[in-house]
């Protein structure tokens, strides 16, 4: 006897147009029964493509054959397109039978190895794939079409989930994770956290994928950049720009814009430079006055136990001072850094001066930027309609003109919202000068390696110096009291900072 196995394959939706598996198993072992073949083995493929050759199914049968070689002599499916709708796949797999000496044949198409069933079967792969790029393109038209009206069509980002068709829309928020995404957008656009800082911090709050995987560095990179969760649809790929999404967005635009100024250094970050190691929280920030670098830690072991030292690096032996005196004599200069009588009255005064002054300059500003961004965006109205209705330039010079556009109008609301956060920077001057400054030194000692650090940079941003005995020039660099002497680069002098400088003997 003559031995076949049987193929059928199938997808959810062709499941509605007459090619169930029943049919075309039962259409195959017709044309089996006709042709005199034993049916040694069926293979029944459910809800898998035929795009590619990675399908269960297929493999087992590519397996069945190999081990069965010399029994099976035909591989029979339905129709050439449930077999393989590329016509490179088909003929690897066609070949690949060969080599085991098996023949291919259709229960409705007229193919066998004449050179004739050959030429029909070359023509019928084709026009599996020519069908199947037909589909392809009917496909991705419909998306983009779906996308130019707001609607997403791939998988739902993190904090969102893909809504059902009846509700009108495509996303519907993650009761659980949307207010987490919302929060990292918030804790970043203050600029008081690096990436991988908010890494950690979602972890602690709880945010994780799909699968229930804490996020990734990679991860929450994308998530800070999709303009998705702002409301809007942006698919290069797909020529779709811009576009107002059918769903509701988790932040807004103001806060996205907010976090693209950070996330592009154009507003400065209060985040200090990480010097990792726990019990030496002043290295690296505290400089040796004989060679200017950065003092290190280390453990040293005495006889009985381990003592910790502060000292300065190979090449230079002016300082190596013990943990405990180093901090000491810190948490003494911040204690010295107490308001003297009339300066804190002198303060609020001067920042009500300059908090008028600075709305009015933030105004003009934004209104600058508003504008900016106003004829950057009739440039590619025009744009728009030169190329869709006054067919007068090439896609290829559309192209590259609408991207440069659209740059300078990303970059141009990023600029907005960077004057924004510099107005949120000024509210902050009266609560840091009544609060923090009296109570420098005992916040200092009580708080985290982190906080230590943050402390460190708000009063003395470049760093102290210690000749071995004591700090050198201490005078506060706070970039808060440096930014009240002058406004917009001018030279008005607002305050002083004498009245907080530590009191020298």
């Amino acid at each position: 006897m003559v031995g076949a196995v049987i193929y059928v394959r199938v997808s959810t939706k062709e499941q509605t147009e007459n090619l169930s598996l029943p049919t075309q198993l039962r259409a195959c072992e017709d044309y089996c029964r006709r042709q005199g073949y034993e049916i040694l083995e069926r293979f029944h493929e459910e809800g898998e493509s035929a795009k590619t050759t990675d399908r269960s199914q297929l493999q087992n049968l590519l397996t069945f054959c190999r081990l069965n070689k010399g029994r099976v002599h035909f591989v029979v499916v339905f129709n050439l397109t449930r077999f393989a709708r590329d016509k490179y796949d088909h003929f690897a797999l066609r070949s690949h039978l060969q080599s085991l000496g098996i023949s291919l044949r259709s229960a409705t198409e007229p193919i066998d190895d004449t050179s004739t069933g050959k030429l029909m079967e070359g023509v019928l792969a084709a026009f599996a794939q020519f069908d199947n790029d037909c589909r392809s393109d009917r496909t991705r038209a419909g998306m983009k079409a779906a996308l130019e009206l707001g609607r997403w069509v791939f998988l739902a980002p993190i904090g969102y989930l893909n809504a059902p068709r009846a509700m009108g829309k495509s996303l519907m928020p993650d009761p659980e994770r949307a207010p987490l995404v919302r929060r990292a957008f918030e804790e970043y656009a203050t600029g008081h956290f690096t990436k991988q800082q908010l890494l950690k911090q979602s972890k602690a709050w709880g945010l994780t994928n799909r699968r229930g995987c804490p996020l990734t560095s990679q991860a929450i990179g994308v998530l800070l950049r999709n303009q998705l969760y702002a409301g809007i649809v942006d698919v290069t790929e797909y020529g779709v720009r811009g576009k107002r999404g059918d769903f509701e967005a988790l932040i807004s635009e103001d806060l996205f814009f907010r976090v693209q100024a950070v996330l592009s250094g154009r507003v400065p970050s209060t985040t200090p430079q990480q010097r990792a190691h726990p019990d030496f929280p002043l290295r690296a920030f505290v400089r040796c006055e004989s060679c200017s670098r950065g003092l290190t830690g280390s453990w040293s072991k005495g006889r009985r136990e381990y003592y910790a030292y502060y000292h300065c690096r190979p090449g230079c032996r002016a300082v190596n001072v013990t943990k405990a005196k180093l901090e000491g004599l810190f948490a003494d200069e911040l204690a010295l850094l107490q308001p003297t009588p009339g300066y804190m009255r002198l303060l609020k005064e001067s920042v009500l001066q300059i908090w008028k002054a600075r709305k009015v300059a933030v105004r003009d500003e934004l209104a600058t930027a508003e504008r900016a961004a106003k004829a950057i965006q009739e440039k590619l109205d025009r744009l728009d309609e030169a190329f869709l209705f006054e067919p007068s330039i090439d896609i290829e010079t559309y192209d590259r003109h609408a991207e440069k556009l659209r740059e300078e109008l990303t970059l141009a609301r990023i600029d907005r919202h960077s004057g924004q956060l510099d107005e949120l920077d000024v509210e902050g001057i009266l609560a840091f000068a009544e609060r923090l400054l009296p109570r420098a030194a005992d916040l200092w000692i009580q708080a985290s390696l982190e906080q230590r650090q943050r402390f460190q940079q708000l009063f003395f941003p470049d760093g102290i110096s210690f000749d071995g005995n004591g700090f050198v020039g201490t005078r506060v660099t706070a970039p808060a009291f440096s930014y009240l002497r002058t406004i917009g680069g001018g030279n008005e002098r607002v305050v002083d900072q004498t009245g907080i400088e530590p009191v020298t003997s």
